[in-house]
């Protein structure tokens, strides 16, 4: 049977595209409160967030308006992207708090704020940072080697800036104290697109459920 012709015409409608669901719909990134002495750091930050904006991923990250923070919430708002920040009410004030972002959330302590953006999250993304970016890298994979969590982990190499983590984490696997996978939990790419393509390819495989929606 054909298609109808005349009037009748109008009253087929046509089908709506939706865009497809994006294999991470939260990512979080994990990144310094400063901007560090390379501008290939908050190059890198920017181009991050243009990527996640660009896949319809949402960023859940340290909720900061400075620094790599400040670069990767800006670049994701300015594509049209949506990001969820969560900062501590200590922090709230001492890394200027971003009042762009769709969502803020702010807790009491820090354990609850890194314990707020895994749950939120379905991968983690390591851009360069300081002890705190280092803090919540080494406990987002000491909970995947304790099976909390099955999420893919991501290391944004700028530079080369992430080599003595790779090199310290291949170290301990080597004298014996680690049990964790690091082939089928750990991407490390010099390339945000590359990066965010091998986490994929980890999660196809891994066929990770996606996280709360909360």
């Amino acid at each position: 049977m054909g298609l109808p012709k005349g009037p009748d015409a109008a009253r087929v409608s046509s089908p709506t595209l939706q865009p497809p669901r994006p294999s991470f719909p939260r990512l979080c990134v994990f990144c310094g409160a400063a901007s560090g002495n390379h501008p290939a750091f908050a190059l890198a930050a920017r181009e991050l967030g243009a990527h996640l904006a660009h896949q319809h991923t949402e960023l859940v990250y340290g909720g900061g308006n400075v620094g790599l923070m400040g670069e990767v919430a800006n670049s994701i708002l300015a594509h049209g992207g949506k990001a969820i920040g969560v900062i501590t009410k200590l922090l709230e004030t001492r890394e200027l708090a971003h009042r762009g972002v769709q969502r803020l959330e702010v807790v009491e302590t820090m354990h609850e704020r890194k314990m707020l953006m895994a749950t939120l999250a379905d991968g983690f993304v390591a851009l360069p940072g300081g002890l705190g970016t280092l803090d919540e890298l080494f406990e987002i994979l000491a909970w995947a080697q304790l099976g909390i969590h099955h999420k893919p982990v991501g290391l944004l190499n700028v530079d080369g800036f992430f080599d003595p983590v790779a090199d310290l984490l291949a170290h301990v696997a080597r004298t014996g104290f680690l049990r964790l996978d690091l082939p089928r939990t750990l991407v490390v790419k010099s390339e945000p697109e590359a990066l965010l393509a091998g986490m994929r390819a980890l999660q196809s495989t891994a066929n990770r459920p996606a996280a709360s929606t909360t």
